[in-house]
């Protein structure tokens, strides 16, 4: 049986050791760095990790040096610190992204100004030799209202020229502070528990089945910060090593479920290049360092970008209790809006994405109102397996477009033993409004998502075959 101790929670703040036993655990690093430490150089803009303005530096160990990867502050509670080091801005001390940001009338109002020093300097200490590209892609999550961001890229460009090296950690002292055995924390009347292995996650899951599982928190937090939510129990999953791997097999790859977006990000996009494109427009560098693929399988959001793709590419996930594991093809994982094939005490193991094979067309694509950091109108995922310029086998998928992530049966028998046509094509997106009945809200009216989606499969027609066309715009429902 597992209780929550009062242990204190171990960290690195700047290179000097803390220990915290009073506060809850839902307490944000945010609100401790402010309001315990007094170190208000990180901002609350949004407290749901969309400006940047808290975005601080956390170092964690990885093999002999430490991975330091920018995060929002607002939505990281404060145990999932245990053992790592958190760095504000007020320890860079004028670093070579601070002084190029007064050289170039980078900060007007300054409220901003913390998160994208930041944010550039995690980038260029990671990458010294960023391109432009790199550079807008570390503060696509940071948002500035007075600049215009030339003055920013700006001094970006100029700092990159320095070839510092901007970040150090007490390794000695951070290896002193790993923990063997699960971390238990109570205060405030919470509870956290930090498994290390599947079968203590397993185990105390079992005990706790109410608990709330947290990966990044990148949906958690907002639970906390926006709603209100008093979470009594909390097990973490940022610490069970088996979950953070990722293994490349005969079969494809095996993703754990505490896995980053930004740790798998090569991987996958290595996969097909359209999902690297999906993958750089899937929330913020911050947000992308926190967010798990298992989270959002698992959150089981209609509008999760995760799910698509991996539907049409047929990925299966494993769950996990203490009595055993299962799989289970994802698809059938979702049963209605928010509900899923998911046992008491069962939690996500990992992601299995079969190896494409070579004669399988595949493309995936995001609409949303704005190209960065937007959350999906609609995401449409297209498999089409061709014998000749015969369709064997199709598996289309979207999200967006019904309560769950959903597969477009009738599109896809409408496909099925055709030539791969434009006349086939049109047949299909006909065939879409037996699939789909979407509802309108504030991302899009259901109009403009039924029309788009039938468009995102006249697009990967034309973009995997060359065709040539007029580009006739396809209303919805249209023979």
């Amino acid at each position: 049986m597992f209780s929550a101790m009062p242990d204190a929670i171990k960290f690195m703040l700047n290179n000097e050791l803390r220990e915290v036993s009073h506060l809850p655990p839902t307490t944000t690093i945010l609100q401790y760095l402010r309001l315990q430490e007094r170190l208000t150089g990180t901002k609350e803009g949004c407290a749901e990790g969309d400006c940047g303005a808290c975005t601080v530096i956390i170092g964690e160990l990885a093999g002999e040096g430490v991975r330091y990867q920018a995060v929002n502050a607002c939505i990281v509670f404060l145990p999932t610190l245990d053992g790592r080091h958190v760095i504000t801005v007020e320890h860079l001390q004028m670093n070579p992204v601070q002084k190029a940001m007064v050289a170039c009338h980078g900060s007007q109002c300054g409220f901003c100004t913390p998160g994208f020093i930041m944010s550039l300097t995690n980038l260029l200490h990671n990458e010294p030799a960023a391109t432009d590209e790199h550079i807008q892609d570390a503060i696509a999550g940071n948002l500035c209202r007075c600049t215009g961001y030339r003055p920013i890229l700006d001094a970006a460009r100029m700092a990159r020229k320095a070839s510092a090296r901007y970040l150090s950690s007490d390794i000695t002292t951070l290896k002193a502070l790993q923990r063997k055995n699960m971390f238990s924390y109570a205060a405030g009347g919470g509870k956290f528990f930090s498994p290390r292995t599947v079968e203590e996650l397993a185990e105390v899951l079992g005990q706790y089945p109410a608990a709330t599982l947290l990966a990044g928190g990148t949906d958690v937090g907002l639970w906390v910060t926006k709603h209100y939510q008093a979470l009594e129990t909390i097990i973490y999953t940022g610490n069970v090593a088996s979950l953070q791997q990722v293994r490349e097999t005969p079969a494809g790859l095996e993703i754990g479920a505490a896995v980053s977006y930004s740790t798998a990000f090569d991987r996958l996009a290595a996969y097909d290049e359209s999902l690297e494109e999906l993958l750089r427009r899937l929330g913020s560098t911050q947000v992308r360092n926190l967010g798990t693929l298992g989270g959002n399988i698992a959150n089981g959001s209609p509008i999760g970008d995760g799910m698509p793709p991996l539907i049409a590419l047929s990925a299966a996930i494993v769950l996990r209790s203490k009595t055993g594991a299962r799989t289970l093809p994802l698809e059938d994982f979702y049963l209605d809006y928010k509900k899923q094939d998911r046992k008491s005490g069962e939690f996500v193991e990992k992601i299995i994405v079969p190896a494409k094979p070579p004669d399988m067309l595949f493309k995936t694509y995001k609409v949303s109102k704005r190209f960065d950091q937007d959350i999906s109108a609609v995401c449409g995922a297209f498999a089409l397996t061709l014998k000749g310029d015969v369709i064997m086998a199709a598996r289309i998928a979207f999200g967006g477009m019904a309560a769950t992530p959903k597969r477009a049966a009738k599109t896809e028998a409408a496909l099925q033993g055709k030539t791969w046509s434009e006349a086939t094509v049109r047949q299909a997106m006909a065939a879409m409004s037996l699939d789909f009945s979407p509802v309108s809200d504030m991302r899009a009216s259901a109009g403009y998502r039924a029309m788009a989606a039938a468009n995102l499969l006249y697009r990967f027609y034309l973009e995997t075959t060359g065709a040539k066309t007029g580009m006739r715009v396809y209303n919805y429902g249209q023979a």
